[in-house]
């Protein structure tokens, strides 16, 4: 088991084993990835899984063109007045989608995958398997990863929603008087946005990719009719127009990479929803509809402020004829809402693979489609990433403000994924050393410039999401701790299961009739509370079963290698049920499988025995005092235990302990 720790007797997840790559029961069946709909489940044809794929993968990267060339024209020396620096930002765009996009994600990265899965987690969870043993490095990595996704959570409905929103200000029959209304109007779309989450997206997502496939089509006829404005803009498809672009500028054009960067943001996508659609349909989607409408879209915008340069202040908007221009408004709109609507869902993936691994508290997780294992509803998450996006639509007002601090966390996430990149092609595919650095230093020289750049946007509000970024580390950080610390003491504590068992060999307590089920994280000693029963109720049931619940590396587990039955006694049994980290636990139904070995329960006749830990700050061991309270804090505001794995709460008995961390 690597980076995925088992679940404690409260539910809580503790230190995680040493691996074991021959152990089966972390080696799951995944369905084909050209058979995988939204979360693995659904079967669709290839021609529907491409058009799902444009609607969901693609949504974010689909809004860059709104606000990214004319940021990017902005911060260059001229303001975008000089043909060099149009041609040289177009010829930036377009070799950044082909570096970063194309040849790192979609060739390289996503042969990286986690049984057909791909995101920072899943890749987190592949790098310690193939490295066999956990690492610190590779855990922070991962932890800094899902960090960055966060942060992309909060500032991607914000920036997007906004971007088209502002489209109001430049809109015929519509005087400037709208524009205080612009933010308020934005903060209402996404609000409405956020209150639909908890009824689910299943009949939404259907129309997802439709629109968005509508909304690449529309982008790249505009950008098709106005590269006859001027098309020398296609001079700019060689990249020595970037190169002297970048050289005119100076230490300024170092800057301006941050703002090109904005054409890419999006492109983690490709891989994170990887096991949603598969390789194929995702890599089609790109090279032959995706990319091509992009590039089409930017060489108009080009070809356009050539031609007319006043246009570079919001050369998206100034594309669009009077005619169609409330229609593509209207468009636009939808478009920024289905990227918004995709990060959302990410964020909530996200969260479930983190609890599962351990990286943070159980949370109330719900399923709001039947047949959609992927369509799942986090209420905390979801209220956190509102107050979020509106705390960021107050603070920064305008897109233009909210791009100078989107870049930082995609940067990084995209960074993150490069460096664990390097564990997987040296360990797993084992390439030698130098061929391995050889394949990854290229990518991790973009990642760092395109960061590096982006950290400069700092006094410009960079700062926002590198705050949210560090919380969510402190979160994770306290929160792996303080189980592992938990984890130890309780050991430490505990009595060996042998040894208890030969004691009551010797002195066999008082017989309950029935079977009675101990949760804990650890099998090897006495539950806390089995000795609590012994000890107050003085009763030992005629049947026990110390049951253990694992995470795996994989992200999911077959049914066959669920559940694995050890035999200890006559009155005892080890179970150990293990689950994927993209899998949601469900008791009940991992114990019906438990006949088919010749264990049977009656659930309804069946107690389940949990031990409730009340932990108390202390200031002579552990964490500092103020980590302490809050892991505590972090402790009494996880889900209970009953809910988190679906035990009828009828049938569980809580016994309690003080523990000090």
């Amino acid at each position: 088991m690597v980076g995925a720790p088992p679940q404690g007797e409260d539910g809580k997840p503790a230190a995680a084993s040493s691996p074991n790559p021959q152990d089966k029961t972390v080696a799951p069946a995944h369905p084909h990835p050209a058979a995988a709909g939204e979360g693995g489940h659904v079967r669709a044809g290839k021609w529907g899984l491409i058009l799902g794929a444009i609607g969901v993968v693609f949504g974010d990267i689909g809004t860059s063109p709104l606000y990214a060339m004319r940021e990017a024209l902005r911060h260059s020396r001229s303001g975008g007045t000089e043909e060099l620096a149009v041609l040289g930002t177009v010829s930036l765009v377009f070799w950044a989608l082909l570096l970063v996009v194309t040849v790192k994600y979609v060739v390289f990265l996503m042969r990286a995958d986690n049984k057909g899965e791909g995101g920072t987690l899943a890749l987190m969870a592949l790098a310690q398997h193939a490295l066999g043993k956990r690492s610190a490095l590779v855990f922070f990595l991962g932890v800094c990863g899902a960090a960055m996704f966060y942060g992309d959570g909060v500032l991607t409905p914000a920036v997007s929603v906004l971007s088209a929103v502002e489209g109001l200000g430049a809109a015929p029959g519509v005087s400037a008087s709208v524009t205080p209304f612009i933010v308020p109007i934005a903060a209402g779309i996404l609000i409405a946005l956020f209150m639909v989450q908890s009824r689910g997206t299943a009949s939404m997502a259907r129309a997802f990719g439709p629109i968005t496939a509508v909304w690449f089509l529309v982008m790249a006829g505009l950008g098709l009719y106005h590269i006859f404005d001027d098309p020398s803009i296609l001079r700019a498809l060689s990249p020595h127009y970037g190169a002297l672009f970048l050289i005119d500028n100076g230490v300024l054009g170092f800057i301006l990479l941050g703002s090109v960067f904005l054409a890419v943001t999006g492109a983690e996508a490709l891989y994170t929803d990887m096991g949603h659609f598969g390789k194929a349909p995702i890599r089609a989607g790109w090279l032959w509809f995706v990319l091509p409408c992009l590039m089409l879209t930017y060489l108009g915008q080009g070809a356009l402020v050539l031609s007319d340069p006043a246009a570079r202040l919001n050369p998206f908007w100034a594309m669009i004829p009077e005619i169609i221009y409330w229609p593509v408004l209207i468009l636009a709109t939808l478009a920024t809402i289905i990227a918004s609507q995709a990060v959302i869902t990410g964020a909530f993936s996200l969260t479930q693979q983190a609890v599962q691994l351990g990286l943070l508290p159980r949370m109330n997780i719900l399923q709001t489609s039947e047949s959609q294992a992927g369509q799942i509803f986090v209420p905390s998450v979801n209220t956190m990433l509102l107050i979020g996006v509106l705390v960021l639509l107050v603070l920064f007002p305008t897109s233009s403000q909210l791009a100078g601090a989107y870049g930082v966390s995609v940067t990084g996430a995209m960074l993150v994924d490069s460096l664990l990149a390097f564990f997987i092609v040296r360990r797993l595919w084992k390439w030698s050393l130098p061929l391995s650095v050889l394949a990854v230093t290229p990518f991790l020289v973009i990642d760092i410039a395109f960061f590096s750049s982006n950290l400069l946007k700092v006094p410009q509000g960079a700062w926002a999401p590198l705050v949210i970024g560090a919380g969510i580390v402190l979160l994770m950080w306290t929160w792996t701790r303080g189980t592992q610390i938990l984890t130890a003491k309780t050991r430490k504590d505990s009595l060996p299961l042998a040894d208890l068992i030969e004691m009551l060999r010797a002195r066999p307590p008082h017989r309950a009739p029935g079977t009675a089920i101990f949760l804990t994280s650890d099998p090897d000693v006495a539950p806390v509370a089995l000795m609590h029963n012994l000890k107050h109720n003085k009763v030992l049931h005629e049947k026990n079963v110390i049951l253990t619940v694992r995470t795996t590396d994989r992200p999911r587990v077959a049914e066959a290698d669920r559940i694995r039955i050890e035999p200890i006694s006559d009155d005892f049994k080890k179970l150990v049920i293990s689950y994927g980290f993209m899998e949601q636990p469900n008791l009940p139904k991992a114990l019906g499988i438990c006949r088919k070995q010749g264990l049977k329960f009656d659930i309804m006749s069946t107690s389940f025995f949990l031990g409730r830990r009340s932990v108390v700050a202390s200031a002579a061991q552990g964490m500092p005092m103020w980590q302490d309270r809050l892991f505590i804090f972090l402790m009494r505001n996880a889900t209970n235990p009953t809910d988190f794995f679906h035990i009828p709460p009828g049938r569980v008995v809580e016994l309690g302990a003080q523990v000090a961390v």
